[in-house]
């Protein structure tokens, strides 16, 4: 098929290698402008940006797509199919017209649950069991059109937004090859009016952990909001990400380790700490953070 396809971050650089390998034709590639980045604030292109220029692909980055002439040069492209995936603008009802089988969204939920801009980190922070990949007929609305291909994956109990971010790219690419291989013959299927939740857009002021909350909530938090924004407390008084978590046994005053080994009571429960990231220096594993700082039981954080 002859496509555009429009994506902006790293979640969306696997479905474009993958089209690209399934033999179709990318007409053009759609991504947000490159912006400033690093000390000196040069501009940086997106990495959808940098990969299809890789692939010697056409790039293109309007701000807008409102303009009659934005979308006068998209319909000119006359693709067969546009294929969205964090894109990062909304499309016009006249960019959602002018290819010729419409404009087909890779969404990471299964909906009508987690409509909207983070469904991984949501789903997490819910203690979801299941998500998936939607492959999404596009309309007008807010991740409400029907459903043309479904696939359901398992969140682990360990699972962070970053790995299950990575794996729900790799599913998602194979989902919008095997959606495409089967055009028209799928059926799409409307979305039920029930069950709908809506993925809003993480908030920094979500990182703070409340240690006299439940262990099962705040792991979520952890887990949920890991690599970014990254759930935080304070560490002898100095601020320290929490990446990683994972329940565990024992009871004492809240937000205390229990031991030299980063457990930590909660409000009811306890969990540890799997991996920790000090402000301004790089991610690291548990035990290879307390070889450069003890942290002994009775320790107290957030003070």
């Amino acid at each position: 098929m002859r496509i555009i396809f429009m994506g902006t971050p790293d979640f969306s650089v696997p479905v474009l290698d993958a089209l690209v390998q399934a033999g179709h034709e990318i007409a053009a590639v759609y991504c947000q402008p490159p912006r400033p980045a690093g000390r000196g604030k040069k501009l940086r292109p997106t990495p959808v940006h940098a990969r299809a220029e890789a692939l010697g692909l056409e790039v293109r980055h309007p701000v807008s797509l409102k303009d009659t002439e934005e979308q006068a040069a998209f319909a000119a492209l006359r693709a067969d199919v546009a294929v969205v995936v964090a894109y990062g603008l909304i499309l016009p009802q006249a960019v959602l017209d002018a290819p010729g089988l419409g404009c087909l969204n890779i969404h990471a939920s299964l909906l009508p649950r987690w409509r909207g801009a983070a469904p991984i980190h949501r789903a997490i922070m819910a203690g979801d069991t299941q998500t998936g990949i939607c492959i999404m007929q596009m309309e007008a609305g807010l991740d409400t059109g029907p459903v043309l291909l479904r696939r359901v994956t398992t969140i682990g109990a360990e699972e962070t937004t970053g790995a299950l971010h990575d794996r729900l790219s790799s599913l998602g690419a194979a989902c919008i090859v095997e959606t495409l291989a089967q055009m028209p013959d799928l059926r799409p299927q409307e979305q039920s009016g029930t069950g709908v939740t809506y993925a809003t857009k993480i908030d920094k002021a979500e990182a703070a952990i409340d240690w006299g909350a439940d262990a099962v909530l705040i792991d979520r938090q952890i887990r949920g909001l890991s690599p970014f924004p990254g759930a935080w407390t304070l560490l002898d008084g100095q601020r320290v990400k929490l990446l990683g978590s994972r329940l565990a046994e024992g009871t004492g005053p809240a937000g205390h380790t229990l031991d030299a080994a980063l457990t930590i009571a909660c409000g009811r429960g306890a969990l540890q700490i799997g991996r920790l990231q000090r402000s301004g220096k790089a991610a690291q594993d548990r035990n290879e953070f307390l070889r450069g700082q003890s942290v002994p039981a009775g320790t107290a954080l957030g003070e």
